[in-house]
């Protein structure tokens, strides 16, 4: 019996699209086995626990210069190592495959199937690849990406690159949006303004979204919001609403995106690469605001993909509130103000999604 074993997590970025891998893998051989080695963060269990597959945490921790963080980040790398190889030791596959979804919590279990000469695939949908993938794509037979240009990043390791796209649920592609409407309360005759920070949420979106809600109420008779606060950041954006005189509701966490994006009439979000692939396939007015604390500024390049495309804005984070928000107030202003803008840009989007990148990197899986 053949063994599929998924390696990454610590967001829905990394989770999702393995999922829907994973379940295009059980539709084309039902009586496959299929095994999350996932970081030890609460919003992993919470997804996958949902998708009733096996999922394994893993002590996995972030790469750091610090001195003793470095040194637990190796140990936790070590010892993530050594639960994969005992736990695909234990299975006895047939066959296993191993696919890397990327980022820290990949190492240990990329290197154990190295060790066990198990085929490693990669998926890598930033337009950038962070420090992880560009380390592991040496042990990689084959590197599935999200854009074109991200094939030169990998130098020498560029020939085993394919562009499939991000692979993104059935969902997307058929919404349904009266049923977000109807399961948040919401009123189907107002717009909806989304506001997210992604699984995690963004502690500098909720606060320029808080520092301007009073000017949102001149449009209060015909907007609404919805505000994806994260987990951690749930009770004081709650508290932000408090006083607010526009229909608002506020949520720590959200699973249904693909009906939430499709109701929206515009998103204020951050420009991760799951992020990306969802506002592109669901047509909605994005307005990105890239994470500014990376260095090599990868959300900016992927926020660019909409840009170019005519179907989103891109707002630096300036990492101060007003001056944030100074930058951001008038793009949001002409986007609500312009029915005639938001639907050149959901025209725009036509075309941007790859339906078929789950499938495609299946079969790829399945030819191993």
């Amino acid at each position: 019996m053949r063994h599929f074993y998924f390696a990454g997590g610590g967001t829905g970025g990394h989770i999702y699209p393995a999922v829907t891998v994973a379940q295009e893998l059980l539709k084309a051989e039902p009586s496959c086995k299929i095994t999350f080695f996932c970081s030890d963060r609460p919003i992993d269990a919470r997804i996958l626990a949902g998708t009733g597959l096996r999922f394994i945490p893993l002590p996995a921790r972030g790469f750091s210069k610090n001195p003793y963080q470095f040194f637990l980040f190796l140990r936790s790398i070590f010892t993530s190592k050594k639960i994969v190889k005992q736990t695909i030791l234990g299975d006895k596959p047939e066959k296993a495959v191993l696919f890397s979804m990327g980022g820290f919590v990949s190492a240990g279990p990329v290197l154990a199937a190295w060790d066990l000469k198990i085929p490693v695939a990669m998926l890598n949908i930033d337009a950038v690849p962070g420090k992880a993938n560009s380390f592991l794509a040496r042990y990689a037979k084959d590197i599935f990406v999200q854009f074109e240009k991200t094939s030169h990043y990998f130098g020498l390791n560029n020939k085993k690159v394919t562009v499939t796209g991000c692979p993104l649920r059935e969902d997307f592609f058929n919404p349904d949006k009266n049923k977000v409407v109807e399961t948040l309360g919401l009123s189907p005759k107002k717009n909806i303004l989304l506001i997210t920070g992604a699984s995690g949420g963004a502690a500098n979106i909720n606060n320029v979204i808080g520092y301007i809600l009073d000017r949102l109420e001149v449009f209060a008779s015909s907007w609404q919001i919805v505000h994806l606060a994260g987990i951690i950041h749930y009770d004081s954006v709650r508290t932000l609403y408090n006083q607010t005189k526009i229909t608002n509701k506020v949520l720590d966490y959200y699973d249904d995106m693909p009906n939430l994006l499709a109701a929206a009439d515009i998103v204020i979000g951050r420009a991760g690469a799951m992020s990306i692939a969802e506002f592109a396939a669901s047509g909605t007015p994005a307005i990105c605001l890239p994470y500014p604390y990376h260095a090599d500024e990868h959300q900016k390049l992927n926020a660019q993909f909409l840009v170019e495309a005519g179907c989103a804005c891109l707002v630096e984070d300036l990492c101060d509130t007003e001056k944030t928000a100074k930058l951001l107030w008038p793009v949001l202003c002409e986007l609500i103000s312009s029915d005639e803008k938001r639907s050149k840009m959901r025209q725009s989007c036509a075309g941007l999604a790859r339906p078929d990148a789950a499938a495609q990197i299946a079969q790829k899986l399945l030819n191993y």
